[in-house]
């Protein structure tokens, strides 16, 4: 399915833009490597690029067996969804961590809704 992989397209996407805001405020804030703490803005930067790289690593997994295991266009809402979620989690992660609860929240939802999916379509298979 296109749609499929346009999600996952932008995901990747998503976790390379987050990689060049760390290099940029590194720059910006004199932030020398390996150090990974020092201005409040890079930090934020670069704890959202460490939450989005988590969430990746759970979301695209689930998101695969799901469009795999027949699901294509429930889990493509899924993850279009979950998309939208983790870039606003991470703009309002950089403007004010505080803020970001809301967007978590979205994402994770998305997140379980693609893991129910997944195990409801391997019971179907099971049962079968």
């Amino acid at each position: 399915m296109l749609l499929a992989a346009l999600i996952v397209a932008l995901t990747v996407v998503l976790l390379l833009v987050t990689a060049i805001v760390v290099a940029r405020a590194r720059g910006k804030y004199g932030i020398r490597a390996p150090a990974t703490t020092g201005h409040p803005a890079f930090d934020r930067a670069f704890r959202v690029q460490a939450n989005t790289q988590e969430a990746a690593l759970m979301f695209l997994p689930a998101f695969a067996l799901s469009v795999w295991l027949g699901g294509g266009r429930l889990a493509a809402a899924f993850g279009a969804v979950w998309l939208v979620a983790r870039v606003w989690y991470v703009a309002a992660y950089l403007r004010d961590a505080g803020k970001r609860g809301p967007a978590f929240a979205l994402g994770m939802v998305m997140q379980v809704a693609l893991l129910v999916q997944v195990f409801a379509d391997l019971a179907r298979a099971a049962a079968g």
